[in-house]
């Protein structure tokens, strides 16, 4: 029978496989790609600020010229080539130690968090996480079968005390967390960036611990407002694992990310790489070589700059001049998104629907949470749209808003359905409110 749900595979599936959830945000792409919706869901880069026909002539020339190396097998680790221009790119963060040696290039950042799943989690191990945290490394840790305990944060991010009581209540039900996951610089979705004290004392807490540290950092390099903080990676070697990407200062068709790893992983890491995609793309390797050395790409840095300041303010204008009363949320420093906490009583997750009707879509704040909270927050994202699209979209999400808390004033409300708790920021740096818990 066509069209049927049903599910003959139920009883062969692999126990990983019996967690896995759907994402919130690819459950949004079919209707928040319409024309006549206003996204706010997404965290695609504007690649429409590319010099488009310089970028086709050089993906052309590199099919001509090196067509028969790049468009044939590549070893696993990655070009030497590529991984001697990622060293360069991390030099400018302030990472000016790393060797082309200890370099893992992978399929975007995404592969980078599955190879070190891979490599160091077993089923029931922990993992700290921010709350709230990426949705596409909650993916990665629950398909290894991990729990994920999350650390609460506030404006300047994780907050270094709640991190020493989730490595301590670990410890006391009888386990050892594997690694913090943390994206310090520009948080996805908060928006927050961890303070210079705390990534010193984040750094000192984890090697007290012996724990390892997974710092993921794909919007470092857009910074509005003066340098990013060096990265944690800059500060300690031992220890820490840097993830980072292509997708957001270039493109994210190409899937080009990498690993930065200590010298005694490396090869493991490698091995993991060659048996889960054999090698990364060799064209898409020599593409993001031929733009590093070719093109001028820190130009580009500064293009999306000024672009993604432009319609942070936007965003953040409509929220000042539109949001009912009662709603907060974050002022990031750089990035590409906000991080918005509803007034009492609104729920995003439901509200959801009624958005879409109104032509309007964000991602609900229970896709960054591994329990399912985060009902009372969202995630707005700057970076795609127009700033005239970026306020439409915010007034129309706003009469959503007036009349879900209209509707709950006409008919008293209860609130969040039981087991449905809410979590409260990170809360705007001007006016901080409770720690997510």
């Amino acid at each position: 029978m066509t069209g049927t749900t049903q599910d003959d595979y139920t009883d062969r599936y692999a126990r990983r496989v019996r967690g896995m959830t759907t994402s919130e945000i690819r459950a949004l792409f079919a209707v928040a790609s319409r024309p006549e919706v206003v996204s706010l869901a997404g965290g695609s880069p504007y690649i429409a600020a590319l010099p488009l026909d310089a970028v086709g002539e050089m993906l052309g020339d590199l099919a001509a010229q090196q067509g028969a190396t790049s468009l044939q097998y590549g070893i696993g680790q990655g070009t030497i080539e590529l991984r001697e221009r990622i060293c360069e790119v991390m030099s400018l963060s302030g990472i000016t130690n790393a060797s082309p040696d200890d370099v893992v290039v992978t399929v975007g950042g995404q592969q980078a968090l599955d190879l070190i799943a891979r490599l160091f989690l077993d089923p029931g191990d922990v993992v700290l996480a921010e709350g709230p945290t990426y949705v596409g490394a909650l993916g990665v840790f629950q398909a290894a079968q991990a729990q994920v305990r999350h650390v609460a944060m506030d404006a300047e991010g994780l907050i270094p005390a709640a991190l020493e009581e989730a490595i301590e209540a670990t410890a006391r039900a009888g386990r050892r967390a594997k690694f913090l996951y943390t994206i310090p610089t520009f948080q996805n979705p908060a928006g927050v960036t961890l303070s210079e004290e705390r990534r010193e004392q984040v750094l000192d807490i984890c090697e007290r611990a012996g724990l390892l540290v997974v710092e993921d950092d794909p919007y470092g390099m857009l910074s509005f407002e003066g340098d990013a903080p060096l990265p944690l990676r800059a500060r300690r070697q031992t220890g820490v694992f840097y993830c980072s990407t292509f997708s957001k200062t270039f493109a994210p068709g190409l899937r080009v990310g990498w690993v930065l790893t200590p010298h005694a992983v490396r090869e493991k890491l490698v091995m993991m790489s060659e048996a889960n995609v054999l090698c990364p793309s060799a064209f898409a390797q020599g593409a993001v070589t031929q733009y590093l050395s070719t093109m001028p790409w820190q130009e580009q840095i500064k293009v999306y700059r000024e672009i993604y300041r432009e319609r942070r303010d936007a965003l953040l204008s409509a929220l000042e001049d539109l949001m009912p009363a009662g709603t907060t949320w974050t002022r990031p420093t750089g990035g590409l998104f906000v991080w918005a906490t509803l007034p009492d009583g609104l729920d995003s997750k439901a509200m959801m629907p009624r958005a879409i009707a109104a032509r309007v879509a964000y991602v609900p704040g229970t896709g960054f949470y591994a329990d399912g909270t985060g009902r009372g927050n969202m995630r707005l994202n700057f970076s795609f749209s127009s700033p005239e699209r970026l306020r439409e979209g915010v007034r129309r999400l706003s009469g959503v808003m007036e009349q879900d808390l209209a509707m709950r004033a006409v008919f008293g409300g209860a609130g969040l359905q039981p087991g449905h708790q809410r979590r409260r920021g990170p809360a705007a740096a001007d006016a901080p409110g409770p720690d997510l818990a």
